[in-house]
């Protein structure tokens, strides 16, 4: 069961469920790595869930830079791999823009990387996938900025997809959390 701090909030008739909680322990299909090109693991969430999951998720992503993206992994692409040692039963890496003032298509760019990361989970048949905030760390995306892109990046997948059935977006801290929920007006 996934427990989350704030009771699920929920918008879209229940498809996105928003909370506050360790995105590294739920029992979901998928969880998204807010990843760095590279795949090789970081600080963050990336480092949370490469250490949670264990060596093979490392080792699948060594395979996926030397035979498809040896340059790393563009940012707005996603991947896939196994979850390792964790619940989930895959991670989807994406990267997300690193905020420069907002002249370099970081808003575009960090609507691509929801958007891939749910086109991925719906070709794998996947029915349930949790979101971390995508860049607004230490990337530097603004926050406020941010849920209201997110919000209708996935509303308007889920619109149009019936998988992934439920979409969770779990947040370090309430406060966090607070802003999605207002920005998309959520009830």
């Amino acid at each position: 069961m996934n427990r989350f701090s704030i009771d699920g909030v929920s918008c879209e008739s229940g498809r996105i469920v928003v909370g506050v909680g360790d995105i590294t322990t739920l029992t979901v299909d998928a969880i998204v790595n807010a990843a760095n090109s590279t795949l090789m693991g970081g600080g963050g969430v990336d480092g949370a869930i490469h250490r949670a999951g264990g060596e093979s998720i490392l080792a699948e992503c060594r395979t996926i830079r030397a035979e498809r993206y040896p340059q790393g992994l563009p940012t707005g692409e996603a991947v896939i791999t196994t979850a390792g040692k964790m619940r989930a039963k895959a991670v989807i890496h994406t990267v997300g823009p690193v905020w420069n003032g907002g002249n370099s298509s970081e808003d575009e760019l960090l609507a691509k990387a929801y958007r891939s990361s749910l086109e991925l989970a719906a070709r794998n048949g996947l029915s349930d996938i949790a979101f971390p905030a995508i860049s607004t760390g230490v990337y530097g995306f603004p926050k406020q900025r941010a849920a209201p892109i997110v919000h209708k990046t996935i509303r308007g997948f889920l619109k149009n997809h019936g998988l992934p059935q439920i979409v969770y977006l779990v947040f370090f801290s309430q406060p966090d959390a607070d802003l999605y929920v207002r920005s998309a007006r959520c009830r």
